[in-house]
């Protein structure tokens, strides 16, 4: 009788020395609320978005995927649902919240490396991945890290990697998810997060901006949709 094999989940802590009390705006907005983010991902329908996110990435058998912003690991298990061949590193700095996503990881059965870190500064080679994705992460981020972070997709995507990025959609109305705050944490306005106005490249704002002007390819809105009465979006681009 073949004996089963344990899927590996690891989570790993890469914050540098000197960073471990950099500040982070987690999940909830407030460290105490975490444990009812799962639940009420569940209640606002976050896992059928999650699994919408995970179709349009389109991630193949066997490819390398990083998940920025992972949080408690729903889109990265999204993803491991749709191809549990993938290879997925999902990335965040809040250490419990990744902890949990390990819990939730082994109950289901699948295998996945967490890393505690930042988004400007990706945990992978130059051009060793074939996806980066984010969901609902990208607003917690301050702008001048986003910046940084886009510069790291080019480094980290091989040639035809495709980033993928869900978040809040200012275009189609003004919700905050965090509820006391009309900002993008620590960098903006969140209604201009995925701002994408107007016919020319130049006058689009937001994600599809950010990626067109760190190199990346054919960046637009692919999908947008309301969640419970949250207007989100998705953008892709790809690195040529």
């Amino acid at each position: 009788m073949a004996q089963r094999v344990t899927p590996d989940v690891q989570v790993i802590d890469e914050t540098p020395p000197g960073e471990e009390q950099r500040e982070y705006l987690p999940a909830t907005g407030n460290r105490v609320l975490l444990p009812l983010y799962d639940p009420l991902g569940r209640l606002l329908g976050f896992g059928r978005f999650y699994r919408r996110v995970a179709a349009l990435a389109g991630v193949a058998d066997g490819e390398r995927v990083l998940d920025v912003g992972c949080g408690t690991g729903g889109l990265s298990l999204a993803v491991l649902g749709t191809m549990p061949g993938a290879r997925v590193v999902a990335l965040d700095p809040d250490l419990e919240a990744l902890r949990r996503a390990a819990r939730t990881a082994r109950r289901r059965g699948v295998g996945i490396t967490l890393v505690r870190g930042f988004a400007d500064r990706l945990p992978a080679g130059d051009a060793s991945l074939d996806h980066v994705v984010s969901s609902l992460a990208l607003h917690h981020v301050p702008q001048e890290q986003k910046e940084t972070m886009a510069t790291e997709l080019v480094r980290v995507l091989r040639p035809g990697g495709r980033v993928t990025i869900a978040d809040f959609d200012g275009i189609h109305g003004h919700g905050v998810p965090h509820g006391a705050s009309q900002h993008d944490g620590p960098g903006g306005p969140l209604r201009e997060e995925l701002r994408d106005v107007g016919p020319d490249a130049e006058d689009r704002g937001g994600v599809v901006r950010l990626l067109s002007g760190a190199g990346l390819n054919g960046a637009g809105v692919v999908h947008r949709e309301r969640m419970w009465r949250l207007p989100v979006a998705v953008v892709q681009a790809r690195k040529v």
